[in-house]
């Protein structure tokens, strides 16, 4: 079955959950910006053009810059990840105790 259609049992088969596509669109901007990050960051630090002529030098990419782009998007990657697992656990602990927004 697909991540957009409904089960059926309620409404016409072929018919489209509107909170479904809302709900698709919402996450596919979130890795979209998500993959715009990992790209702008490590672009940033690893691929150095020409400062002259603000051109690269090679078409491919330099050894000593495919390591540091395999090295920043790892990084990139696990600092995600504590960074959402703090803030799940940071959540969990405010709903414990009911001190959402104080």
């Amino acid at each position: 079955m697909s991540f957009l259609f409904g089960g059926g049992a309620r409404q016409d088969p072929g018919a489209v959950d509107p909170m479904k596509i809302e709900m698709a669109v919402a996450e596919l901007d979130m890795i979209t910006d998500v993959f715009n990050r990992l790209v702008n960051s490590c672009h940033a630090k690893c691929i150095q053009p020409n400062p002259m002529s603000h051109r690269y030098a090679e078409g491919d990419l330099l050894k000593g810059e495919a390591v540091c782009i395999d090295r920043c998007s790892a990084k990139f990657f696990e600092v995600n990840k504590v960074v959402g697992e703090k803030m799940q656990a940071m959540g969990q602990g405010a709903q414990a105790t009911g001190s959402f927004g104080r």
